[in-house]
């Protein structure tokens, strides 16, 4: 039995409390009601607003909250129905999957998009209209789901080349590791995620050690850009745990099996959860002209019809 097999037969074995598996749903689904609610309002802000969808900075920013809706609604949904229903049809299963785990990947990736264009706007401002056009920054956007779907889609090809066609209509616990059971999968993505993790890093060290040394003597602008992209590096630290969670979950199942479903829900919550509500507040609530523009949205939402 290999690792991956062994940590489904923990879960299955050490199942919560009743008490303690309601406790967890609700706080899961209360957390990113209220996160989904708030990214809402920004998406309705920015699509009020012209100027924000003819701005590069601001076209990343609201593609990296609606992908962060997308990939806490459909983790959030797995984390419930692994309480509820608890098995699903491996076709259901590799759907929701493949979608979370592009949704996933696509975060880091846009977050170094974003540093990119803070380093262009305050260290090269004369070339920085020329450089961020809104087409190119939709380009951009089409690289990024691309470049996740090159690491995302050979786990389905590996699974259909290697699998039985009723593997497909079984049900089990649903899982990347029960949907794509295959052991080279497993090794792809910890080499893939190796891969992202160094590039990722690279772009934010370089964008934030290049701004810095520029807001020493320039401008405010140039202070708050650097701030942006250390904000922006904590968010991209906790969104790199995805990279290095599957060795995390090996450890903690070896260190506290009778625990693990504990860790794995500590984890999720790090993880999965925390980093999406992080983007409210870099823009949400940093960001001048997003604040005064979501002021008057919150205002026209509480006066009296």
């Amino acid at each position: 039995m290999n690792s991956s097999s062994s940590n489904v037969t923990v879960v299955i074995e050490y199942r919560d409390s009743f008490t303690k598996a309601v406790a967890k749903n609700v706080l899961v689904v209360v957390l990113s009601i209220s996160i989904n609610y708030i990214n809402a309002g920004l998406i309705h802000t920015f699509c009020k607003h012209q100027i924000f969808y003819t701005n590069p900075r601001y076209i990343l920013f609201i593609h990296l909250v609606v992908n962060d809706m997308i990939q806490m609604t459909l983790t959030v949904t797995l984390f419930v129905i692994s309480y509820t229903i608890y098995k699903l049809s491996v076709s259901v299963c590799c759907t929701f999957i493949l979608i979370a785990l592009l949704t996933t990947e696509n975060t880091p990736l846009n977050l170094a998009c974003m540093a990119v264009e803070c380093y262009v706007a305050i260290c090269l401002p004369l070339r920085h209209v020329q450089i961020c056009t809104v087409r190119r920054t939709l380009m951009l956007i089409g690289l990024i789901w691309a470049t996740s779907m090159l690491s995302v889609l050979p786990d389905l090809f590996i699974t259909l080349a290697t699998e039985p066609l009723d593997f497909f209509h079984s049900r089990v616990f649903c899982l990347r590791e029960t949907a794509f059971p295959n052991p080279h999968i497993h090794k792809k993505r910890d080499t893939t995620y190796i891969i992202y993790l160094v590039i990722v890093w690279f772009i934010i060290f370089y964008t934030y050690f290049r701004i810095m040394f520029t807001a020493k003597t320039a401008s405010k602008d140039a202070k708050k850009a650097r701030n942006t992209i250390l904000l922006h590096g904590f968010q991209v630290l906790l969104c790199m745990a995805t990279y290095v969670e599957p060795l995390l979950n090996q450890a903690l199942w070896q260190r506290f099996p009778k625990n693990y479903t504990d860790c794995l829900f500590a984890t999720y919550i790090i993880v999965q959860i925390l980093p999406r509500s992080i983007s409210p507040i870099i823009y949400g609530v940093r960001d001048k002209m997003f604040r005064g523009y979501l002021k008057r949205y919150l205002i026209c939402r509480v006066k009296p019809q």
